[in-house]
């Protein structure tokens, strides 16, 4: 019997198993320059975490875009699919740990703000999909992070307990729905001046080097101790 028998893990997908942050800022930038607007690294930061959904609604508020929400989401989507389908590097320790839990039969899944289709093209290009065959978008449920409602679905899909589920997550909100899901937390913030955010303090392990800082044996490990 594994030592991790019982034990579920939830991905979030951007910034934590796949480093897709730079393709969703051009993605961002491109779509905003159409209207006049100087879309900087600093200013994507604001929405790490935060569902492709949610950030198109604080454009239109921040910007006052007369766009209609659909044009800009369709707009965003579509420069993010090219972008995600040419290139996107999956984190090398998170291929790792991905395996070492494939290893012993845990089950996983991918709980995340981007789109179904950006999911599936992600984790199809990297090679995941065959290891991480249960996904939930955001737009699937009724609140994004961070409500717990994405990760509570996924473990509805896999037959787990929320208790005995493990989420793996870069941003204070995917920290904060982890917690109010009532699962234990691995945090690696993508932005390492957020890692002091209350949010992250929820965290059973806080790897507060981000993803230069976190090994697939550390949290293998943490999972046996804490199982």
């Amino acid at each position: 019997m594994s030592t991790l028998d019982g034990t579920s893990v939830i991905f979030d997908l951007d910034g934590t198993l796949v480093d897709s942050e730079p393709n969703y800022f051009e993605a961002g930038r491109h779509t905003l320059a159409a209207y006049g607007i100087d879309f900087t690294w600093a200013d994507h930061e604001q929405y790490v975490g935060i569902s492709i959904q949610e950030t198109i609604v604080l454009w239109k508020e921040r910007y006052g875009l007369t766009a209609s929400f659909d044009e800009l989401l369709t707009a965003k989507n579509r420069r993010y699919l090219e972008l995600a389908r040419a290139s996107t590097r999956v984190y090398p320790e998170m291929r790792a740990f991905v395996e070492l839990l494939a290893d012993e039969d845990v089950p996983m899944a991918v709980a995340s703000g981007s789109s179904a289709e950006a999911i599936e093209a992600i984790l199809t290009g990297t090679g995941l999909a065959d290891r991480l065959k249960t996904a939930v978008s955001a737009a699937e449920v009724a609140r994004g992070k961070p409500a717990p409602d994405v990760f509570l679905e996924a473990a509805r899909r896999l037959g787990a307990d929320p208790a005995d589920c493990v989420v793996l997550e870069d941003a204070a909100p995917g920290a904060a729905a982890a917690h109010a899901a009532g699962m234990r937390c691995v945090a690696i913030p993508y932005v390492a001046a957020q890692a002091d955010d209350p949010a992250f303090a929820t965290a059973g392990l806080l790897v507060r080097g981000g993803q230069a800082a976190f090994t697939a044996r550390m949290a293998y490990d943490w999972l046996v101790r804490s199982a």
